[in-house]
């Protein structure tokens, strides 16, 4: 078994077969001299959730294809035909919010839309769907009085060594909503060889999307061996006691 660097896109188990040779220490089977795009399997294979499609979130647990990027505060969150997430902390920052809920990008170009209600969330909250490495960029929306905008924000960075924030980013762009539900959009070029560019929109009404802020580069460097993820936010940055609604996940 390798935990198999899939450039830009975090590690992967890989299981090969072995044989034995003549000291009676094991032999990989490798392709070409190294590590095999595939392997035949040794066992009958079991279905687990795919990466793409739709999650709308019945029932009352999360799938295994979720994350926390922190120990979840499990008393600010539930699953119940929609996710909802509470404000767990009082950040003044991403990298430092509890509870939020990442997922792995999968593919050259993938694509992670989610639906929100922001209904319930009181003024000083921020809730969105970031590109989530030790650089990030997000759009999400953002509640000041009784004034709602969406946001695209970016160059949020992390030192690779510590974890303390270097930059919680800048604005770039933003435009106002209504309050209630959006949908929130970002497509991403994650080849080995491909450009790293995130871009984001949203839409009122799921139908019509609007591009939203810059072209934003995600890092590569090596020392993130989790990749690049989606990552799914709601923090206060006031007080706690808002929630938003996580309605569905998409990633195609």
């Amino acid at each position: 078994m390798s935990f198999t660097w899939d450039y830009p896109n975090g590690r992967i188990p890989v299981l090969a077969p072995i044989t034995w040779g003549d000291d009676d220490f094991p032999i990989l089977t490798t392709v070409d001299g190294k590590w095999g795009a595939t392997y035949p399997s040794p066992l009958p294979t079991v279905e687990t959730p795919p990466w793409t499609g739709t999650d709308s979130f019945n029932g009352t647990s999360l799938g295994p294809q979720w994350e926390w990027n922190h120990n979840p505060d499990t008393s600010k969150y539930s699953v119940d035909n929609g996710g909802t997430l509470a404000a767990a902390t009082v950040p003044v920052e991403l990298y430092m919010a509890r509870n939020t809920l990442t997922h792995r990008v999968h593919g050259e170009h993938p694509v992670a839309t989610i639906v929100l209600d922001f209904s319930n969330m009181p003024g000083g909250d921020r809730c969105g769907l970031a590109a989530f490495r030790d650089w990030t960029a997000y759009i999400g929306v953002v509640r000041s009085g009784d004034t709602y905008s969406v946001v695209m924000q970016e160059g949020l960075t992390q030192n690779s060594t510590d974890w303390s924030t270097v930059s919680t980013g800048t604005t770039v762009e933003t435009a106002a909503v209504e309050k209630g539900r959006i949908w929130l959009r970002s497509s991403m070029d994650s080849r080995g060889d491909g450009s790293k560019l995130v871009t984001f929109q949203y839409s009122t009404d799921g139908t019509s999307f609007v591009d939203l802020g810059d072209a934003y580069t995600m890092n590569t460097d090596w020392a993130i061996f989790m990749g690049y993820r989606w990552g799914i936010f709601n923090h206060a940055t006031t007080a706690l006691g808002g929630s938003v609604l996580l309605e569905s996940f998409t990633q195609t």
